[in-house]
């Protein structure tokens, strides 16, 4: 893996009864932060289809009304470099489980207003966006 060719992360925000779901991460960078369900970008695959992938992937559920959130360039991981695509999207069906045990600790619903104080800086500006319309993030360190 060449660690100078910037990589494409992609998140979700998946929002049920004015929650949003959230992991506990392991054994990745931000292991013991929280983060929404996300991962890689795909060759050719879509955007949409890429988050869907990934919810479904950890979760188990199926997401709907997926739009658009932020994009950010994130040098926090260095030497990684990671080009961050967010997006919010409504819970559509299924509860969520830890179908990547190796990876997150479980998932369990927040108060958007409320998180754990331990967020995964690609889902902090997730929730900065929310707060703030803010949908650019450039050279986070």
């Amino acid at each position: 893996m060449n660690d100078q060719i910037p990589k494409v992360g992609v998140g979700v925000m998946i929002w049920k009864d004015g929650k949003v779901l959230l992991g506990r991460r392991k054994n990745a960078h931000g292991e013991g932060q929280y983060a929404f369900p996300g991962g890689h970008f795909d060759y050719m695959e879509s955007f949409e289809d890429c988050a869907k992938r990934e919810v479904l992937e950890e979760t188990g559920m199926e997401i709907d009304n997926i739009r658009f959130q932020l994009v950010g360039n994130i040098k926090h991981f260095a030497p990684k470099h990671y080009v961050q695509v967010s997006f919010t999207a409504d819970w559509k069906k299924g509860e969520p489980k830890n179908l990547e045990p190796d990876k997150c600790e479980g998932w369990d619903w927040y108060d958007p207003n409320n998180p754990p104080d331990n967020i995964m800086i690609t889902s902090k500006i997730s929730f900065e966006s929310y707060r703030t319309g803010k949908n650019y993030f450039s050279d986070l360190l």
